[in-house]
């Protein structure tokens, strides 16, 4: 037979080599599942997100990273100052310290946690890692509502509370730490002395003229016109016997003016700008959550392609093994 006369009848046999159509791939497979093939090995994803999603990627990576490092930040002080104050090792049987510090390092570590997943998630592309980063975020904005509210509908009684409040904050003025540097703070940046005036400090009864103790019939330092650059002692002696002088001698050494309506007037005035700073980081957090969502529809969509061609590969191959 001929070699022309061959060629027909090879072409037709089974097992033999056939000429591939034109726009078919070589190997036999499908367009969009030899793309997917090339991408990597396994069909790796890094590859095939499209630019888009990868400037999602890397921008939510970044954000989280700056978020879980100020998060980091912030457990390491709480923590140090709990060390340095002593309060880990002396919460007298209580199962935690009761402390400020406490509530820093317990916020920096929920911080550094939930931005970490989502740092993670978005750099190795882990859709897991990404709800829970959600999840927190979702978790963050349920409490900042929660607070929100409660701070708007017990803002009038929080205001007339206030006064009751600085009067036991001055009765407990030597019991806490936290509680002295605080009240210091405030009375050497309002300039005042006092809840009305310097004479409320006789509700101490350590400063009481009729205590005992050496720093009886005396006012905090924090009180004084002048006070001392290392912010001096309790019985400093510009106010020592301060609490028994007229009102002649007075205002030549401590300030008269109590605390409480210049701090009121001093919390309405920064009531605004705390606003500010909770719309902008709720707003911040809205957009990170954005940024996870339209991330892990990306990574879905692409799970989508890599399954899709094998998927028909395999349903030909069930095909081709049903004719045969």
């Amino acid at each position: 037979m001929e070699e022309g006369e061959r060629s027909p009848l090879l072409s037709q046999g089974t097992g033999c080599w056939e000429e591939p159509l034109p726009g078919s791939s070589r190997s036999g497979l499908a367009p969009q599942e030899d793309q997917v093939r090339r991408a990597g090995p396994g069909g790796d994803p890094a590859s095939s997100l499209p630019w888009e999603s990868s400037c999602l990627k890397y921008l939510t990576f970044l954000s989280n990273f700056l978020f879980s490092l100020l998060g980091l930040l912030a457990l390491a002080i709480g923590l140090w100052g709990l060390a340095v104050k002593g309060s880990l090792g002396s919460s007298g049987g209580t199962a935690l310290p009761e402390d400020p510090l406490l509530g820093l390092a317990l916020g920096g570590l929920a911080v550094s946690a939930v931005s970490l997943a989502g740092c993670l998630g978005a750099l190795c592309e882990n859709a897991c890692l990404l709800h829970c980063f959600s999840g927190g975020l979702i978790a963050f904005l349920a409490l900042e509502a929660v607070v929100g509210a409660l701070l708007v509908a017990f803002w009038g009684p929080l205001q007339d509370g206030l006064e009751s409040t600085l009067r036991a904050a001055i009765t407990h003025y030597q019991d806490d730490p936290d509680l002295h540097f605080l009240i210091d703070q405030v009375q050497l940046g309002l300039q005042c002395c006092g809840v009305s005036s310097y004479r409320d400090w006789t509700w101490n009864l350590d400063l009481n003229c009729s205590s005992p103790e050496a720093q009886a019939c005396s006012l905090p330092a924090s009180c004084c016109l002048s006070p001392g650059e290392d912010g001096g002692a309790a019985n400093d002696p510009c106010g020592f016997r301060a609490p028994g002088l007229d009102e002649g001698a007075a205002p030549r050494r401590v300030h008269l003016v109590g605390c409480g309506p210049p701090l009121r007037w001093w919390l309405r005035a920064k009531v605004r700008g705390a606003g500010a700073y909770a719309i902008a980081v709720v707003a911040v957090q809205g957009v990170e959550l954005l940024l996870a969502a339209r991330l892990v529809q990306a990574l879905a969509v692409r799970q989508g392609m890599v399954e899709s061609p094998r998927t028909a590969g395999s349903q030909r191959s069930s095909a081709q093994l049903a004719q045969a």
